[in-house]
C-alpha cells in the first residue's frame, strides 16, 4: 500500500505541535501538571493563548501527542504484513515497529511515561486514547485476513493485544528502560498463546 501524501501545512502543524509539546513538558515537569496552565504555557512557548489553543485543545493532549503515532504504526504495520498465519501472530507482529519507534530516545519516552502514570487524568487520558486506536486497528485486520472472523471475535483481540502493549508499556517503564520492551510484549502475549515468542521474530 503505496502511503498517502503529506502536504507541507500537515508537516508544518506536527513540526509546531512537536516544538509547543516538548516545551510544554519540560513546565509541567518543572511546576508541576495541575498547577501549569494554559496561559503558563503560552509564556513558555512565547506564542498567545488563543494560538497555543488552536494546537492543543487540553492539556493531556500535549503530554500524549508524543504518542499519537502508535495506532496509525499498527495500522500500516498490518496493511504492510504477508499474512501467513493468525490474527494474533499478525497483531504482535504490528507492535515491533511501535517498540522502534518508543526505543528510538528510550530517555525521553520514559520521562513522558513518568509523568503520565504518575499524574491520573494523564493515565486516565492515555487509557482512552489507546481505545481509540482500536477500531481501525479491527477494520485493517479484518481487511487484511485470508478469512475475517466474525467482528466480535477480532475486536476481542485487538482488546487483548493492547492490554499486553499496555501491561508490557508498564513493567518497562517501571523498570526504567532496563528489561527489554520487545520481550515484555512477547512475554505479555505469550501468557495468552505460548506459541507467540518462537514465532515474531
Amino acid at each position: 500500500m503505496s502511503p498517502s501524501p503529506v502536504s507541507v501545512r500537515a508537516i508544518s502543524r506536527h513540526a509546531v505541535r512537536a516544538e509547543l509539546a516538548r516545551v510544554a513538558f519540560n513546565e509541567f515537569c518543572a511546576t508541576g501538571f495541575n498547577q501549569v496552565t494554559f496561559a503558563d504555557l503560552a509564556g513558555a512557548t512565547g506564542v498567545s493563548r488563543s494560538t497555543f489553543l488552536r494546537y492543543f485543545t487540553n492539556k493531556e493532549d500535549v503530554v500524549l501527542f508524543l504518542f499519537d503515532p502508535i495506532g496509525d504504526t499498527i495500522v500500516e504495520a498490518l496493511a504492510s504484513d504477508s499474512r501467513s498465519d493468525d490474527d494474533w501472530h499478525a497483531l504482535r507482529r504490528a507492535l515491533n515497529p511501535v517498540v522502534d519507534f518508543l526505543i528510538r530516545d528510550t530517555s525521553e519516552v520514559l520521562a513522558f511515561l513518568d509523568l503520565i502514570y504518575e499524574t491520573p487524568a494523564l493515565s486516565a487520558r492515555f487509557r482512552e486514547k489507546q481505545f481509540d486506536w482500536r477500531p481501525n486497528i479491527v477494520r485493517e485486520l479484518q481487511r487484511t485476513s485470508a478469512a475475517p472472523d466474525a467482528p466480535i471475535v477480532t475486536q476481542v483481540r485487538v482488546a487483548a493485544a493492547m492490554e499486553c502493549f499496555a501491561a508490557a508499556l508498564a513493567v518497562w517503564r517501571e523498570s526504567e528502560g532496563r528489561e527489554d520492551l520487545s520481550t515484555l510484549i512477547d512475554t505479555s502475549f505469550n501468557a495468552l498463546d505460548p506459541t507467540i515468542a518462537a514465532q515474531t521474530g
